[in-house]
């Protein structure tokens, strides 16, 4: 799901600053032949350190950006928790799976890829997470749903979910051991060799149209609300994505003055949900909603989970084995292994974006390697602390940076300090518990539409006029779509003998991702065609770029703290796929084409304040 950002229209501004590079002249053709020549123009690149205000701001604006995909997974995997009343259990998960966000956001800008890239939770585990929970041993108790009938502080319904959960961390924790080999071991660019557009495309799409169920289970509580909900976020993200709004701004030349922000298209999904969830909130006072929960539209009060926030704490510290004793369960790692894979492939796409839209070279393999090895920590370290999921990186807030021109992986410092601030902070989890689950359901009808399609759009590397990649393609996601289905339908078909089999075939057949990706990898790599037919010319050439306008590698990639003049005074260090083959040439600055990057300013002096307004709201 990586985002390619064009290099002119408006898609590109949030906000316009003056006297720099972002000054927009008034006539058409100008304003054209101005944003091509000015698009890849940065305020930052990724060395430079902005001044600490401007890092907070726009580290802020990426924690908002990754809010929808943080908050969703532990929303949907309550439902295979056994958790849908309970609210308080769920502040606990939102919060923790914030604070070890943080601290995997931290690990790969500082030891990993060393990019400005944003780690949070992945939907690519999260299907194979809920195959496991669908297997019968796993079926939430028919008193789990009835919310009169829950007792949330009973020993009874506490094990009841801490028992699945700790399933689901201990397959988590081994299946992201796989990652951590592949990554440091350098094998990761062996897997890309055989998977190409025909094999991602199903893979991706599956994800998103597999989670139809849950998307329309929450939407149809109340469908006004959630249509409502999608309405408003297709208005600000499409509609309005282009229209700027005058705010005020202080600055030391013009003192108080208007500037004009593209909010819409800052934070289309933080504005449409804030303003149902402000909809359902008056909607509640005025008892124009149902009091009673057997009417329909009841679960669109924003009243019903109140008293989460007065008994959430203030503080709390997630911490590793909160649930208790991890289980390893060999049904459960294998289809978690499905999703890692998938997860590793999508990341090496967001790394080169990452790298094109932030001013810095190709990445090389040995950041790659360390950048997929940290992952598989940061997935391993999830499954310890209890999230429920693992981590990846964020294809959202790659996108942020072509809006923001800010490249700095301070920012993202920032951001990961922030989500651990976050994480400790109880009642901020708690807040996001009371977004009523129609307005959510209006959410997953969006992101999860923009994952499939994120998936099909991979389909633009290979040749679609030839009837061979039709084939595959189309095979693929019926096949990753059908049997899923009538598994889930049949869950006793699954007879082999041997328990265990029969346990790793039902999350395995039962997980559309797997099924979909498996047929396409098979049939891609089997069916003769060319590689310009299957795409994987276009695709290895979409992944290389000019770097003679970026920083030279090493100023990005090798690792801080002296590290990397250490390892390469050991002549055994180049054996290590991980490590950087040498020491490069230092930089002042950014040793970029200054047509292509805007030299760092000095520290001391203040940055336009336009920045601020634009990510500051």
């Amino acid at each position: 799901m990586t985002p390619e950002k064009e290099s002119n229209g408006l898609d590109n501004y949030a906000f316009t600053l003056e006297g720099r590079f972002c000054d927009l002249p008034d006539g058409g053709e100008e304003l054209d032949s101005s944003m091509d020549e000015d698009s890849n123009k940065l305020a930052y690149c990724v060395t430079d350190v902005p001044p600490w205000y401007l890092c907070i701001i726009l580290g802020i604006q990426h924690c908002f950006t990754a809010f929808g995909g943080i908050i969703a997974i532990p929303l949907i995997l309550s439902q295979g928790l056994c958790l849908q009343h309970d609210g308080l259990t769920q502040s606990h998960l939102i919060s923790t799976i914030f604070f070890v966000s943080g601290i995997c956001t931290l690990l790969q800008v500082t030891l990993g890829i060393r990019l400005p890239i944003l780690q949070g939770g992945t939907f690519t585990l999260l299907a194979p997470s809920m195959a496991m929970l669908s297997m019968p041993e796993w079926t939430c108790p028919a008193w789990t749903q009835n919310a009169s009938l829950v007792n949330t502080s009973s020993a009874d319904y506490v094990e009841v979910w801490q028992s699945r959960m700790r399933a689901l961390q201990g397959s988590i924790m081994v299946g992201s051991l796989f990652q951590v080999l592949v990554g440091f071991s350098g094998l990761i660019g062996l897997f890309m060799r055989f998977i190409g557009p025909l094999t991602i495309a199903p893979t991706i799409s599956l994800i998103g149209l597999s989670l139809f169920d849950s998307a329309g289970s929450s939407a149809g509580n109340h469908w006004g609300i959630s249509a409502m909900t999608t309405a408003l976020i297709i208005l600000f993200s499409q509609y309005l994505r282009n229209v700027s709004v005058p705010f005020p701004t202080y600055s030391k030349d013009k003192k108080l003055h208007t500037s004009r922000v593209y909010v819409f298209q800052i934070l289309p999904v933080l504005l449409g949900i804030t303003m149902s969830w402000l909809i359902c909130y008056l909607l509640t006072i005025y008892n124009v909603l149902p009091t009673d929960p057997d009417q329909y539209g009841y679960l669109a009060r924003t009243d019903l989970k109140g008293d989460v926030m007065s008994r959430s704490p203030w503080f709390t510290f997630p911490y590793p084995g909160q649930w208790g004793m991890p289980t390893v369960s060999l049904a459960g790692v294998v289809g978690i292994l499905a999703g890692v894979i998938s997860s590793m492939i999508e990341s090496v796409g967001d790394y080169h974006a990452c790298a094109r839209l932030s001013g810095a070279p190709p990445p090389p393999k040995h950041a790659i390697n360390r950048g997929i090895g940290i992952e598989g920590i940061g997935c391993l370290l999830a499954g310890a602390w209890g999230t429920g999921n693992g981590t990846t990186s964020y294809s959202e807030n790659v996108g942020a940076l072509g809006i923001t021109k800010v490249g700095s992986r301070m920012v993202i410092v920032a951001s990961g300090v922030l989500l651990v601030v976050m994480g400790v902070f109880g009642k901020v989890g708690a807040v996001f518990t009371t977004i009523p689950s129609p307005v959510i359901g209006g959410m997953f009808m969006v992101m999860f539409g923009v994952i499939s399609a994120a998936g099909v759009s991979n389909l633009q590397y290979a040749d679609m006029n030839s009837s061979r990649n039709i084939f595959i393609f189309g095979f693929s996601m019926f096949s990753g779509l059908v049997i899923p289905n009538w598994i889930l339908s049949n869950p006793k078909a699954i007879t082999t003998g041997v328990v265990e089999l029969d346990q790793v075939l039902q999350v395995l057949l039962t997980t559309s991702m797997f099924v979909g990706g498996f047929f396409g990898f098979i049939l891609d790599n089997t069916i003769p065609g060319s590689k310009h037919e299957r795409g994987i010319l276009a695709w290895n050439k979409a992944h290389e770029d000019d770097s003679s306008n970026t920083l030279e590698s090493g100023e990005v990639y090798n690792l801080p703290f002296g590290l990397s003049s250490y390892l390469s005074s050991s002549s055994w260090c180049r054996y290590i796929p991980f490590c950087p083959p040498g020491m490069p040439s230092s930089l002042n600055g950014c040793g970029a084409d200054a047509n292509s990057l805007e030299p760092k300013q000095p520290l001391g002096q203040p940055e336009p304040a336009q920045i601020i307004v634009g990510v500051g709201l």
